[in-house]
């Protein structure tokens, strides 16, 4: 059974969301009132790189199941059926949540809507938005349009969006209260094919539904900067963090997945809902949640400082006037996205220390250029390191985790690599006779006041 639906919003959660719902077999409207991305999606293309993503699109506008329009005139006339997916960014250093956007879109879509509909907002947003909509709703809905309300968040890790959205590990639906049957019936006809693979779907109140995002982010949060903390401690003590993480990760009740220690989380989400829990909780008073996420923030950001602790170390001491290679822009492999990225803060981090730092990312290339122009950048992995002294693997794309020593020996200056995301064998590259580092698998077998220096990279090395 299909059914007729719009999106509202066209960036990387809606577009993606309008294309996996046409792949469900429903008929789906895409609003945008920005022009050139409707224009683009038009053509099958997504203005972002996500695997997958354009061929979904091109699919479903051939097949006549996906359009496309700036137009909030045509979502009244289209179905009962609308989902909110515009952004949310973060407003001030604090953590609030720009909600304008999506007051907007409410705003626009009670004047239009005149059959009894249901809105489901997928947009990431504090606990307690979705009733302040409701009573703006009221305030602007004409009584024939019988406005439902719900939340419906989304859980989309970028890279692998498509295949979250058509294989979610479960699906959540908040609404106003039980008697809210229409919402529920409507999310059930909408999920039908994935409720039908027994994907499970939690009916709750909208603000349990509105928590499920930001403390799911956070809970991921948490649990990478522990690893990271413990990276620090192994290096301390002389322990492979690696080898830890696989003896923690048999634990069923931890699990190896985001135990990887490294640079850490970045990205717009996680950083984002974490800051937005934090400003919540501080609103709510409740101190506790907002010091511990606190110190998550402050212990991945401290993993970028580690990291360039170690490209020092593995230039001999000095960074200035040394030349070092960067592999990867990206926060993560299977995206062009940048923001809050650990490998591009690293790589600037270095530049300004007199480093001539090249980078090179098999996808986040041109938006790289565009906010660190003063970086260099090269077209393959073997020019970036061409006379490098020093590599970094700070973005773990599968053709760096691959790579081998023989691979670039014939190229580099100096047989030195530091892998930021422990996505390399160090046996291997140790044994071809290169200079390895990476957090947490120092191995260190010196005295404790030299591990100890090692992992401080507020210690004795001065760039």
């Amino acid at each position: 059974m299909s059914a007729r639906v719009t999106v509202v919003g066209t960036g990387y959660l809606g577009a993606t969301h309008a294309a996996c719902m046409a792949e469900l077999g429903h008929d789906v409207l895409a609003v945008d009132t920005d022009p050139s991305k409707i224009n683009l999606l038009r053509t099958g293309r997504a203005p972002f790189f996500e695997p997958h993503l354009d061929e979904v699109l091109q699919r479903n506008i051939a097949a006549g199941r996906l359009h496309f329009s700036t137009s909030y005139d045509a979502v009244g006339t289209w179905g009962a059926i609308h989902f909110i997916c515009v952004g949310t960014p973060q407003l001030d250093p604090l953590g609030t949540s720009d909600l304008s956007q999506i007051r907007a879109t409410i705003d626009a879509l009670s004047a239009r809507i005149t059959v009894p509909s249901v809105i489901l907002g997928k947009s990431t947003v504090p606990v307690g938005t979705a009733r302040h909509l409701i009573e703006r709703i009221k305030d602007t809905a004409s009584a024939e349009a019988d406005i439902e309300l719900a939340w419906n968040p989304e859980f989309l890790r970028e890279g692998h969006a498509v295949r979250d959205t058509l294989s979610p590990t479960r699906i959540v639906l908040g609404t106003e209260n039980r008697t809210n049957i229409r919402a529920e019936r409507l999310a059930r006809t909408i999920y039908r094919l994935l409720l039908a693979r027994q994907i499970p779907m939690v009916v709750t109140d909208l603000e349990t539904a509105e928590l499920t995002k930001t403390a799911a982010n956070s809970f991921l949060a948490t649990k990478i900067s522990f690893i990271n903390a413990m990276a620090e401690l192994c290096d301390a003590a002389g322990a492979d963090v690696s080898v830890l993480a696989d003896a923690l990760g048999y634990d069923p009740r931890i699990g190896r997945m985001h135990l990887g220690a490294g640079l850490g989380y970045g990205g717009g989400c996680l950083p984002k809902d974490l800051h937005a829990l934090v400003a919540k909780a501080d609103e709510l008073g409740i101190v506790s949640i907002a010091r511990l996420l606190h110190d998550v923030e402050q212990i991945n950001l401290r993993a970028r400082a580690r990291t360039t602790h170690l490209a020092i170390a593995a230039c001999g001491g000095t960074s200035r006037d040394r030349s070092i290679a960067v592999l990867g822009a990206a926060f993560k492999p299977g995206t062009d996205d940048i923001r809050n990225s650990p490998a591009l803060d690293v790589a600037e981090d270095l530049r300004r220390l007199g480093a001539t730092v090249t980078v090179f990312d098999p996808q986040a290339m041109s938006k790289s250029r565009n906010a660190f122009p003063e970086l260099k950048y090269a077209r393959s992995t073997a020019l970036a390191c061409r006379n490098a002294d020093a590599i970094l693997v700070l973005t773990d794309w599968p053709e760096f985790s691959a790579m081998l020593p023989g691979d670039l020996e014939a190229v580099v200056r100096g047989k030195a690599i530091v892998d930021g995301r422990n996505c390399l064998d160090p046996l291997t590259w140790r044994a071809a006779g290169w200079s390895y580092s990476a957090l947490g698998r120092m191995g260190f077998s010196g005295s404790t006041a030299e591990r100890r220096a090692h992992a401080d990279p507020d210690g004795a090395l001065n760039p």
